[in-house]
C-alpha cells in the first residue's frame, strides 16, 4: 500500500510539473524555451510513478531507524546548505555540506572530512579561477 500511495502523490506531483511548465512563455530566440526542462523531470517522474502503482513491492519494510535518520540528515544539509552559502562562503558551506553527505553514506570521519575539504577546495577553484564566476568566499575572509 505504502509504494501505491508514494505513486500517487509522485504521479500529482508529475501532472503539476507538465500543467506548470505549459504556463511558461517562450522568448524569442530561445528554441527549446523554459518549459523544457520541467516536461523532462515529469516524464520520468510520471513513468515511475506509474511502476509504483501497478506494480508495488509485495512485502514492504516500513521504518528502519538507519535509514531515516541519514534521509533526515541529508533533508538536513539540502534546507541548510542553501542558508549557510553567505555567512559561511561557498568553501566551507560546500565542505560541511559534502562532509556531512560522505558520513551519511558510510565514510569514515577522517575520509568525509577529506572529501569535504577537497570538493569545497576543488569547485571554488574550479569556479573561481577556471570558470570566471565568481563565489563567496567568506564575509570574514574576503579582502
Amino acid at each position: 500500500m505504502s509504494d501505491r500511495v508514494a505513486g500517487a502523490v509522485l504521479l500529482a506531483l508529475a501532472v503539476a510539473f507538465w500543467v506548470a511548465a505549459g504556463q511558461y512563455a517562450v522568448t524569442f530566440g530561445d528554441p527549446v524555451g523554459p518549459a523544457a526542462f520541467p516536461k523532462l523531470v515529469a516524464v520520468p517522474l510520471g513513468l515511475f510513478s506509474l511502476y509504483l502503482i501497478f506494480r508495488p513491492d509485495p512485502d514492504p519494510r516500513w521504518f528502519v531507524w538507519p535509514g531515516v535518520v541519514g534521509q533526515a540528515a541529508t533533508l538536513a544539509v539540502l534546507v541548510l546548505y542553501p542558508l549557510l552559502l553567505e555567512p559561511l562562503g561557498f568553501p566551507l558551506a560546500t565542505a560541511l555540506a559534502s562532509a556531512v553527505l560522505a558520513r551519511v553514506l558510510g565514510a569514515a570521519w577522517l575520509a568525509a572530512l577529506v572529501l569535504g575539504v577537497a570538493v569545497g577546495g576543488g569547485l571554488f577553484l574550479v569556479f573561481d579561477s577556471v570558470l570566471g564566476l565568481p563565489l563567496p568566499l567568506a564575509p570574514s575572509f574576503s579582502f
